[in-house]
């Protein structure tokens, strides 16, 4: 289903953006979808007209044949939402299309869609599908970048990278592929690290395209006391980095002297409950709501992100410096820059006995935590406050206008400046 709004009130006094996702499926709880949410309520609160264009991938269990038989073509082209999307933009008439994730079932056509009515897009940048067929540059227990600079990314087709099938492997393959045209034709890529932003250079993004944007999360207030214990939230898969964590807890002897709370689900379900049997220092609680990791926040020490991929910025970090919590993590991906000695234990290797004494080392500077996430409260106010995020964004799409402006008229003496949109009567 094709999420709509509407807006009236007069159209050449307000900024007016369409947001354009493919949300992830429920059953696997998504940073992403979490942060286009948050995103659409800020750019609101900041005065800016927002119309959505939003698909779900829960939608497929309920397509009938033929929908399912579309499958097989929509990450490159769906005729479907090229003609939804192309009615959307003539009847909000957005100054800027802010595109998210196109897949499965949107397709990236929808960038041409919007340069084709003359309006302005950016993409913020969330993982590596850019280059990867699975967004991650993980496979088999590893970090793989096989596919990047590749103008056909044949390995993630061979090791069936995408929901472990080749079948589906080869149409994601073949949409990177084809778009590759397409992709250029974004004008403003907004990768949520640095880390990211150089993935794109390696991929041969134009600097002059990329702008750093962070993401946010809303300020709790003033952050709780220092709790006890440590705390794992997150999915329970190979690249999180749980099966480490349970074989590091158990090394470090810790479960003599303190706790580890797990919450979340996933394919490590199985081991995390076995572990939590035979350890009564592990406390495993499943799935919660938000609010009540936000509670587990509030009552530990130290919260641990032992992913072992190239996370881009993960919600979980940022969450734990809002509520003045440091936190222990591995020298990989964006973390390798976000987590530092002065907000938390920084891993210097993916090694079990590594973690193992990057724990023990956090344990022993229990006093120290205090300080710690005091210093990580102090980062989260500079760097991923909702205003300042905001502010940051709204720069961003004033400076995409101006650089638009410049170019049509350079091409086009005396026309209207594509931003300067509202809807089609």
């Amino acid at each position: 289903m094709v999420d709509e709004e509407t807006h009236d009130g007069p159209v050449s006094e307000v900024l007016r953006v369409l947001v354009v996702h493919n949300r992830y499926r429920a059953a696997l709880p998504s940073g992403e979808n979490m942060v286009v949410d948050r995103e659409i309520a800020m750019l609101r609160d900041a005065g800016v007209a927002v119309d959505t264009y939003i698909r779900d991938s829960d939608e497929i269990e309920h397509f009938g044949f033929v929908k399912r038989a579309e499958l097989a073509v929509r990450p490159t082209y769906s005729l479907e939402d090229a003609k939804a999307f192309k009615a959307r933009i003539r009847s909000f008439g957005p100054n800027v299309v802010h595109l998210h994730n196109p897949y499965p079932l949107i397709s990236p056509a929808v960038i041409r869609v919007a340069k084709a009515e003359g309006v302005a897009v950016v993409q913020t940048v969330h993982n590596y599908r850019f280059a990867c067929a699975n967004g991650l540059y993980f496979r088999d227990g590893r970090v793989c970048q096989d596919c990047l600079g590749k103008r056909v990314p044949w390995p993630a087709v061979s090791h069936s990278c995408y929901r472990g099938s080749m079948a589906q492997s080869a149409i994601m393959a073949s949409s990177l592929a084809i778009h590759r045209a397409t992709w250029q034709m974004v004008d403003r890529f907004l990768p949520v690290s640095d880390f990211v932003a150089k993935q794109l250079l390696a991929a041969g993004v134009p600097p002059e395209k990329i702008t750093v944007k962070p993401n946010a999360t809303p300020d709790p207030g003033e952050p709780a006391p220092i709790g006890k214990g440590f705390l794992f939230a997150g999915r329970l898969e190979e690249d999180k980095g749980i099966k480490l964590l349970l074989e590091a807890w158990r090394l470090s002897g810790l479960g003599k002297a303190t706790t580890l709370t797990i919450v979340g689900d996933g394919a490590g379900r199985s081991a995390v409950q076995q572990a939590a049997r035979v350890d009564p220092s592990i406390r495993y609680l499943g799935s919660v709501p938000a609010d009540q990791v936000g509670q587990l926040l509030d009552d530990c020490a130290v919260r641990v992100v032992p992913s072992v991929w190239f996370e881009a910025l993960p919600l979980a970090i940022i969450e734990s410096y809002a509520r003045g919590r440091p936190v222990v993590s591995m020298s990989i991906g964006a973390n390798a820059s976000v987590v530092s000695d002065e907000v938390g234990w920084v891993c210097p290797t993916t090694s079990v006995v590594g973690l193992a004494e990057t724990i023990r080392h956090a344990f022993g500077d229990h006093s120290d935590a205090r300080v710690r996430g005091m210093a990580a409260r102090s980062l989260y106010e500079r760097s991923y406050l909702p205003g300042e995020v905001t502010r940051l964004q709204l720069e961003i799409y004033d400076g995409l206008e101006r650089t638009t402006v410049s170019s049509t008229a350079k091409a086009f003496p005396g026309q209207r400046s594509p931003l300067r949109r509202g809807p089609r009567r």
